[in-house]
């Protein structure tokens, strides 16, 4: 079983940064992808990014230039850095641990409200 606690949500700005962290339990998901996925209310749980386990990334358009996803292995952790921040992003923001492809763990979300 692995634990995702998500953290650094908040509220911001439109034009803010908010950097987001989630802090896995032990190191399996150091190598397996990990991503984070939102949902604003009413709307379903979209993909923003994803890091592979040797560093690859990938961002939904909505993002692109503006989000960043790491790694720090040495901590388990993965971050999302979110600059330029727009009303439209706010929502839930959910850390998700994909372990060799048919397990598949979430955190319990936190919250990024982006003011106008």
């Amino acid at each position: 079983q692995v634990r995702l606690v998500e953290s650094g949500g908040g509220l911001v700005q439109a034009g803010g940064s908010l950097k987001l962290s989630c802090a896995a339990s032990g190191s399996i998901c150091n190598i397996n992808t990990m991503a984070w996925y939102r949902q604003a209310p009413e709307k379903q749980r979209d993909l923003v990014a994803t890091i592979t386990g040797i560093g690859s990334t990938n961002y939904a358009d909505s993002v692109k230039g503006r989000f960043t996803i790491s790694r720090d292995n040495a901590k388990n952790t993965v971050y999302l850095q979110m600059n330029s921040l727009k009303p439209e992003d706010t929502a839930v923001y959910y850390c998700n641990c994909n372990v060799w492809g048919s397990h598949v763990f979430w955190g319990q979300g936190t919250q990024v409200t982006v003011s106008s």
